[in-house]
């Protein structure tokens, strides 16, 4: 795995330029950006990508045989022209050196590091309306992990997504997978995440919940509780009094 990283510096012309010069308000100075470079490999795998201050911006697809833009089609971004063929190479040199590594390293095992998952819905479930379920797995190495959805414990096939692995500053990557529905009450999803750090997949649930409203008796109740309690302290504020008397009266 190789990776490259520096610190970019955009013209005043760049859409992505954001910060304003206070002494002139019509003027953009250059800002500092960092970028991020990774080309990896393995037997079944290879990955060339870039980010732009931690976001996700253009990836080689091997399969399509293309690059793919993953920037914004609003914001004015740059061109990557040369950048397919060149990453085509890359996986070139990167495969010839794995195998090198392989028969140099062959005792050594490989570092396996296993994800963890979160499956939430990307906005707040309403019964009957449509929504997007997120499965974020993060902190494994090495990429990329499998996801697969259910729902009511039958595979789901269509609606789903997922990203291509991002790397983190924990030399750790990250991938999320999304899935269309209609949230409906009794329906039940699950996100599986498999990757060869695990002995068996990863799998978290979600289901709709109705939130109960409060009862009726719930206010009356509380104050009933409250009430005894102030009760019984009177009583004991009393039984006090009493025994306090007695002890300065005396027997008579």
């Amino acid at each position: 795995c190789m990776s490259h990283k520096q610190s970019l510096r955009l013209p005043s012309s760049s859409s992505l330029v954001t910060r304003r010069d206070r002494s002139d308000p019509f003027l953009l100075p250059p800002v500092q950006h960092e970028d991020l470079e990774v080309v990896a490999c393995s037997p079944a795998n290879e990955m060339d990508m870039m980010a732009l201050d931690g976001e996700h911006v253009w990836h080689a697809d091997f399969i399509q045989g293309k690059g793919v833009v993953t920037m914004p089609h609003f914001l004015v971004h740059p061109d990557f022209p040369g950048f397919y063929e060149r990453a085509e190479k890359r996986e070139k040199f990167c495969k010839d050196n794995l195998k090198t590594l392989r028969l140099e390293m062959k005792d050594i095992p490989d570092p396996l590091d296993p994800p963890s998952s979160l499956l939430y819905p990307a906005h707040h479930a309403v019964l009957g309306e449509k929504n997007v379920l997120v499965c974020h797995v993060s902190g494994f190495c090495p990429a990329p992990v499998q996801v697969s959805w259910m729902k009511n414990g039958q595979e789901v096939t269509s609606g789903s997504s997922l990203t291509i692995p991002l790397p983190s500053r924990t030399s750790s990557f990250t991938q999320i997978s999304r899935l269309d529905f209609i949230v409906q009450f009794g329906d039940v999803y699950s996100c599986s995440v498999d990757h060869q750090a695990l002995r068996k997949p990863l799998t978290r649930t979600w289901e709709f919940q109705v939130e109960a409203p409060p009862g009726p008796g719930d206010g009356p109740a509380v104050l009933c509780a409250v009430g005894v309690m102030v009760g019984l302290l009177g009583a004991a504020t009393g039984a006090f009094f009493m025994v306090k008397g007695m002890q300065l009266i005396g027997p008579s």
